[in-house]
């Protein structure tokens, strides 16, 4: 037990410590830019106008609360874990849900961040759009992505049932009701719902899919695999923690030399993923 314990303390520790080089590293080599420089015009006004823009929008403090409710309440869950488990039982632990809102919710910033990008995609498709999730923890990434517009779908996977629970109780008091949630290990429902056989409503193209779920090497390039291929032509593919680890470091190396993948932008909390065929092959490092 204490082998075991020790282990798992150096292995935070050694991920910490990977994490800092990761941020110096970004930090010296990312554009603090405006969009200069950048020849695509969609992609220098979704630089210029929303990765830059630091308006509060109108439902920024009601989720901000909904964090601090959860910050602050310390129930205990059993939660599945699929990611750490290893099997397709899971792994059942204790948690309280302010350990959960400390150690795993989105941060604020990010999770604005993508508020802005599904509301830019919105104005420029001019229609509703189709979104997914993988891993919805706590809900409160969930609700930035359904709050732009409530004729938006949005679809998020969580294995964990207790924990679901709490995210349906945060998007009840926030009013969204454009949410969809999938219960089950990822790498089982993600398949069965957007597989070739799903009926035409489910079969739809994804407009934007957001990945913060099993972090893991061989997870990541999966789920990208897959959902590469279901992006609408100016789908974005957003992956959380891009410098979590070595393994994830190299799942992103990895996609953004796929050759469905024509832009990437590294944010350093996520990294953006773009398939349009009209952008040139192109990475950047932008700081938010």
């Amino acid at each position: 037990m204490h082998i075991c314990k020790f282990f798992c303390t150096f292995a935070a520790q050694m991920s910490k410590i990977h994490q800092i080089g990761a941020f110096v590293r970004h930090f010296l080599t990312a554009w603090n830019t405006s969009g200069e420089a950048i020849h695509s015009p969609y992609l220098f006004r979704l630089v210029r106008f929303v990765l830059r823009d630091e308006n509060a929008y109108y439902c920024f403090r009601d989720i901000e609360r909904r964090r601090e409710f959860l910050l602050a309440c310390e129930d205990s869950l059993d939660v599945v874990d699929y990611g750490s488990a290893g099997s397709p039982e899971g792994l059942h632990v204790q948690r309280r849900v302010c350990d959960i809102a400390k150690n795993h919710l989105e941060r604020a910033r990010v999770g604005q961040v993508l508020f802005r990008i599904v509301n830019f995609l919105h104005e420029e498709e001019k229609r509703p759009l189709q979104i997914l999730e993988l891993g919805t923890s706590l809900g409160i990434t969930t609700a930035y992505l359904a709050s732009p517009d409530s004729r938006n779908k949005v679809v998020t996977m969580e294995g964990s049932e207790a924990v679901l629970r709490v995210a349906q109780g945060v998007w009840k008091m926030l009013k969204l009701e454009n949410i969809e949630w999938i219960q089950g290990n990822i790498d089982d429902t993600l398949y069965n719902i957007y597989s070739v056989q799903s009926s035409e409503a489910k079969d739809e193209r994804i407009d934007l899919a957001y990945v913060d779920a099993n972090h893991t090497y061989e997870a990541t390039m999966r789920y990208a695999d897959f959902l590469l291929n279901r992006l609408t032509e100016k789908g974005i593919l957003v992956l959380d923690d891009i410098h979590y680890s070595e393994q994830m470091e190299r799942a992103w190396r990895e996609l953004k030399a796929d050759p469905r993948v024509t832009t990437s932008m590294d944010l350093y909390h996520v990294g953006l993923l773009f398939v349009d065929t009209h952008y040139l092959k192109r990475h950047y490092r932008i700081r938010i």
